[in-house]
């Protein structure tokens, strides 16, 4: 190891600033933004459920605005559904445009005044294996929360090399998160285009529309509108194109429940990791328990399958967290008759309606049953329209999933360079690149 490593105390590197505890009756809607426990994730900030203050209410607290470069850490955190880990101890860097705030039991970890340290490299250090394990070893537990003290975090000692070799290492690490937010950006993006083209062909019609009125498809050659009816027909669902039908949601898939899990013990030889609600939500299979693999293979879940959570959380996602064993309350959805793209999108089509019905249930985890997947109908196009949609769709979600797999295949790379940068047992050279 390197003689220029040294070993201080978190406390001699940063300052701790504490958020603020505010009033429930002050969040709101809109107004300047509020990050809390739920908003923190290992490496990540998640921007989609924040609270929010009014700006008056801000302005009483400038000392709680979060500046770029932060190191944000969550000081306290409920376990997380289904895994073996908790919020408390999980560290993401800030490098966000705007004003942020922070919430109580959300620290920031802050250069001293004079300390020379590379943020983002001491980010990615105390989000390592061997940090969150010591902030979760020190935690204590209260009424079944983890909580951490300043004291705890700052009296830790935290080994650093030479501001230059954290700098690389930075610039590495960095370049791979990059690549991942990049591959999730493109992602969200396919998506998206991918549901409103659904939606445009098979719930509003609007090819099928503009040919009953003597119009041009937009956005569409015409060899494809070609295909297409050019008028409507009664059905169960109202005006449908021509020559498509209407069929239940179930007879197009096959939507196989999961198991009770806890009756396939681990074995300890290749053994599943446990696919539960909480495992689909996050997207791998981390902490998760382990089943024997002594099931049969259609209970096991593969890269690619389609999962849908019917209890609680209703979730319908394409699962590329690797294999798994598929658990009860999941159902794997598949289909010999139909592609992926068209069962994918109809399930997801329906969620809203689904979610709605589990949250009327009078019980402490809403649900749907069965007849509700008979009931939800899908509008099934000719053979002709279903090769032309599958043309464009099947393509897309098959880079989807090419995506999510190379995204999961880089951060794999990124999480096993760590362990070894942290430790010196690999020194980056001045290129960069990573020698022994």
């Amino acid at each position: 190891m390197s003689s220029e490593w040294r070993t201080q105390k978190l406390g001699d590197i940063f300052e701790l600033i504490n958020g603020y505890a505010f009033k429930g009756s002050e969040f709101q809607n809109s107004g300047v933004p509020v990050f809390k426990i739920k908003n923190v994730k290992p490496n990540q900030i998640l921007l989609d459920d924040l609270a929010y203050v009014a700006e008056e209410v801000a302005k009483k607290r400038p000392d709680k605005q979060v500046l770029r470069g932060d190191i944000l850490i969550t000081m306290s955190g409920n376990r997380m559904d289904g895994s073996k880990d908790t919020w408390v101890g999980k560290v993401a860097y800030f490098d966000l445009p705007g004003r942020y705030l922070l919430n109580q039991r959300v620290g920031i970890l802050r250069p001293r005044s004079g300390v020379q340290v590379d943020r983002k490299c001491c980010a990615y250090f105390l989000s390592s294996e061997d940090y969150q394990h010591f902030f979760i070893s020190v935690a204590t537990s209260s009424g079944g929360q983890a909580n951490l003290s300043p004291s705890q975090i700052l009296n830790e000692e935290f080994r650093l090399p030479a501001i230059d070799e954290q700098e690389k290492i930075s610039a590495l690490l960095g370049a791979l998160d990059d690549r991942i937010a990049l591959l999730h950006e493109t992602s969200a993006t396919l998506e998206a285009i991918a549901q409103a083209l659904f939606k445009s062909w098979f719930i509003d019609f609007d090819p099928v529309r503009a040919k009953s009125e003597g119009r041009a498809p937009e956005s569409m050659d015409e060899a494809t509108a070609a295909l297409l009816p050019d008028g409507f027909e009664e059905s169960e669902l109202g005006l449908v194109p021509k020559e498509w039908r209407v069929q239940s949601l179930d007879t197009i898939a096959t939507f196989l429940n999961g198991l009770a899990l806890q009756k396939f013990p681990p074995t300890g030889i290749d053994d599943l990791p446990v696919i539960k609600i909480a495992q689909l939500r996050k997207g791998d299979t981390v902490g998760a328990d382990q089943a024997s693999r002594d099931i049969k293979p259609e209970y096991i879940v593969k890269n690619g399958d389609v999962l849908f959570s019917w209890s609680g959380s209703l979730e319908v996602e394409i699962w590329c967290g690797g294999e798994g064993a598929l658990n009860q309350h999941l159902f794997k959805v598949t289909s010999a008759d139909f592609p992926k793209w068209f069962y994918f999108f109809w399930t997801r089509h329906h969620l809203a309606d689904f979610r709605q019905t589990a949250a009327s249930k009078a019980t402490t985890m809403g649900h749907i049953q069965r007849g509700h997947l008979t009931a939800a109908k899908v509008c099934i196009p000719n053979k002709e329209a279903m090769k032309a949609a599958t043309s464009i769709l099947g393509p897309i979600v098959e880079k989807l999933i090419a995506n999510s797999l190379q995204a999961r295949t880089l951060t794999n790379i990124r999480d096993s360079l760590l362990p070894k940068l942290i430790s010196g047992k690999l020194v980056l050279s001045q290129e960069s690149s990573v020698a022994s």
